[in-house]
């Protein structure tokens, strides 16, 4: 499959990672103010896909992140955005709690998106490869092949080791992959890579904290940090919005409406009796 691909080259100092700013402009404003206070400049934020989805600006939000710099890698949202698709495909189950979900909030985002946001969208990267501190690193939405493809922390090493391969195979031996696409934050040693995904801002990790998750590489050595911001502004905008599907909710309860979308060991009755 032909890719759109970025080499930003070798990046010095701090590099922040984020993913799914799902339109929500008060965390992805939080975000940005947290990226000043480390003194991470615009060039060395990359933001993982879906920077329009659930919440209720997604012009807003775009436009933030265009504002500063950040290098974005194209996520199924954006590809369907900018194609004119009627739906997100997000990679949901059909009929299931995310499938029925997505269509409200798909509508309300691609209402909300002119012309040049989406000849934006069409022009990002399905894939970034930088050089931090002596590592390789290679940034993905999902999949290679699938952009959609949900890893999950608990995925088999074979699934994790397939993408490896597959990048391997056109830019040669990595260090390090930088992904989202799932929503939850995690880290994992796959033979000699570590895979990052550094969660998303937009949405909560689904731990019953409103708090949501991005990633910092200092020195060559990952971390997740957490994200405080006014997630109660955030919810009113998506009532004020009509978008009150239950996603409003999960912004304050830190539990998504849709948890079939996770295998049945990340679901919250199996995570409680663990």
């Amino acid at each position: 499959m032909a890719m759109n691909e970025c080499d930003l080259g070798q990046l010095d100092g701090p590099v922040l990672i984020f993913g799914g700013p799902y339109s929500n402009l008060q965390a992805t404003q939080a975000l940005l103010e947290r990226a000043v206070s480390q003194g991470v400049a615009g060039e060395r934020i990359i933001c993982t896909g879906d920077v329009v989805a659930y919440c209720a600006d997604a012009a807003g939000t775009v436009a933030a992140i265009r504002e500063a710099g950040c290098t974005v890698v194209a996520g199924n949202c954006e590809i369907q955005l900018a194609a004119g698709e009627m739906d997100c495909g997000c990679g949901f189950a059909p009929g299931s709690t995310c499938d029925l979900l997505s269509a409200g909030w798909f509508a309300h985002a691609s209402a909300s998106l002119d012309a040049d946001a989406r000849d934006w969208m069409a022009g990002l990267p399905d894939l970034v490869i930088f050089t931090h501190h002596g590592r390789r690193c290679a940034v993905i939405h999902g999949g290679v092949a699938d952009v959609a493809r949900f890893l999950w922390p608990t995925s088999p090493e074979a699934d994790f080791a397939e993408e490896i391969a597959q990048i391997e195979a056109v830019h040669g031996p990595i260090d390090m992959v930088l992904a989202g696409h799932c929503g939850l934050p995690f880290m994992r040693r796959i033979g000699h890579v570590d895979w990052v995904n550094a969660g998303v801002i937009g949405m909560p990790a689904n731990d019953g904290s409103p708090e949501t998750r991005f990633a910092v590489l200092e020195a060559g050595v990952p971390r997740i940090e957490r994200l405080s911001y006014d997630h109660q502004a955030a919810a009113e905008a998506m009532r004020r919005a009509g978008l009150t599907q239950g996603y409003h909710l999960a912004l304050g309860s830190g539990y998504w409406p849709s948890e079939d979308v996770l295998p049945p060991d990340l679901r919250r009755e199996a995570t409680a009796s663990g």
